[in-house]
This record gives structure tokens, sequence and C-alpha cells, in this order.
């Protein structure tokens, strides 16, 4: 019988494997968050843990892969990562590994709302650098949820015009297609493979005390092309923090480029999946989008 392709992971079923895997968890408070991710059902267990459940197939990999690398970075990091606490296993109908974690204190930086833009800039470009220097395990594999991230951006090339084109109502289809053509001239990354966390936008990251403290969310963690960790100077720095960011995370001119181009493209993918039902996505991928194009323009 084939595996369901989603799942919405409710408090009953995480109680059930609670009780069943870790009963020694099971009689703590569960309280469910909204909004979680896209990938993960997110639920606060008690007041020094946290629960993540994929909600579908496509991200059904990531628990392991987490529970697997966190523990390996981690020492070698700036900012704080999640703490993986226990690996579940599929049970009580859910058909997928599912995840403990300690709970990180904090909240997701404010677009436009940064206390300290270039001590943010600068503490994400030594996360990123640090990250990238990481030895790499080419064992790791990327998995089915992970194809694109640190992949050559030929590989977005017909998603992304197709959302150009379906946008073209909202922006300005010559410019945006400008970028992205920009972005595909540049030369690829001439080096091995690097670690990357595919995937630094604001609802990724923590913010304590003015400062950011903790990096989330490692779904998409991978080997390849650095210039998608480029992604968070355009969905949270203003231009002034962002060439911070450029020159400390020791990203050149061509990764740059295609780092720009990697940031347009998901964020048009995900405004034409999202921002008709979500206002939230509609109004941080608006931002990202036009981040980038303003950004083309002045270079």
């Amino acid at each position: 019988m084939p595996l369901p392709t989603t799942h919405s992971a409710d408090e009953a079923l995480v109680k059930c494997l609670l009780s069943t895997q870790l009963p020694r968890l099971a009689a703590l408070p569960l309280a469910r968050l909204d909004p979680a991710g896209s990938d993960n059902v997110i639920y606060r267990l008690g007041g020094e843990l946290s629960v993540r459940l994929p909600r579908g197939e496509w991200a059904a990999e990531q628990p392991e892969k987490e529970s697997r690398w966190l523990p390996r970075l981690a020492p070698h990091l700036p900012l704080a990562i999640p703490e993986p606490v226990a690996l579940g296993s599929p049970g009580c109908g859910y058909p997928w590994h599912w995840s403990v974690s300690r709970w990180l204190p904090g909240s997701p930086p404010e677009i436009g709302a940064l206390s300290r833009p270039d001590r943010t800039a600068l503490d994400l470009a030594r996360f990123v650098a640090a990250l990238h220097r990481f030895p790499v395990d080419l064992s790791l594999a990327a998995g089915p949820h992970t194809g694109f991230i640190g992949a050559p951006l030929a590989r977005r090339d017909a998603d992304t015009r197709a959302a150009i084109a379906a946008t073209a109502d909202v922006f300005d289809r010559t410019a945006l297609t400008a970028v992205w053509d920009a972005a595909l001239a540049a030369p690829p990354w001439p080096h091995p493979p690097v670690w990357v966390h595919g995937d630094l936008h604001p609802g990724n990251l923590l913010m304590h005390s003015g400062e950011i403290s903790a990096v989330l969310d490692f779904g998409g963690l991978g080997v390849g092309d650095p210039a998608c960790d480029a992604l968070i100077a355009w969905t949270l720095l203003p231009p002034s923090a962002r060439e911070i960011f450029r020159v400390e995370s020791g990203l050149d001119d061509d990764s740059w480029t295609r780092g720009r181009g990697y940031a347009l493209s998901t964020g048009l993918n995900a405004y034409t999946a999202y921002a008709a039902t979500n206002p939230r996505v509609a109004a941080s991928t608006r931002h990202q989008i036009t981040a980038t194009l303003a950004d083309f323009q002045r270079a």
C-alpha cells in the first residue's frame, strides 16, 4: 500500500508517538506552533524541547540527516543550531522519522526592523564562512527535497522563467529576466563543493536580545555551490549591511551574482506557490524579489 504524500501530524498523533517511543517525555505539555515551516509541523514540548515532524515525503529524510550531522557541525559554528535529543521512528500511523530537539529561545527577525543591521550582517557572514570551511563528506546524499540546493542554477531555469511569466502583472518581467540571465551567465563554482545551509531566510533565524542567536532548519543541508547561502543578503539585510555580509562571508563576485539569481528564483517560486493564500509569505517574498532587482540595478 503506498505511503501518504502528506500528513497533518495532529496533537493526538504526537502524544501517541511520544508515549510509545519516548515515554519519559510523554507527560510534558505539548503546544503546536503556528505558523510553522513549510516542511515540518512543530510542537513545543515542555519548556526545553521541540518536536518536528515532516509534513510530507519530500521532507522525510530531514530528521535522520539532521540527527547525523548537526552534532558534528555545532562545535565549529559561531551561532547556535538545533541540538538533537532523540530520533523517532515511524509509528501510530505516521510513516516517517521525526525528531526531538532542544528548544532555542528567541524569535525570527523582522524585515526592516534590525536594531544593529551591520552587526547582524557580520554574525551571519561569520556563520556562513565557518559552515563553508567545514570539511566535506560527499557521502551526504542531498535527497529529493534538496535536489536544487547547491546545484547549478541552470537546473532552476525552466521553473524560474515560468514564475517570471506568471507574475508579470506584479513585477517587471523584463527587469527580472535581466537579473536571472546575468546569474545564469556567471561562471559556475570552480572549486570542490562545500557545505551549505541552503535556506537562509528570516524564518530560519532566531534573534535574542537584539542579536542573531541561532540558525534553524537544516533540512536543506547539503554540499555544493556556496552561492545559495547568500540568500540571506536579500531576504533580510538592508543594502549597507548587505555589503558587509558580502565581504566578510568571502563570497567572490561570481558567487554573489549566482546568489542573487538564487534569491530571485526561490522568491518567485515561493510567491507563486503561497502568496495567494499566505499574506506573510506574500510580503516576505515580495521584499526578496524587489531587493534582488534593486541590487542588480545598483551594480
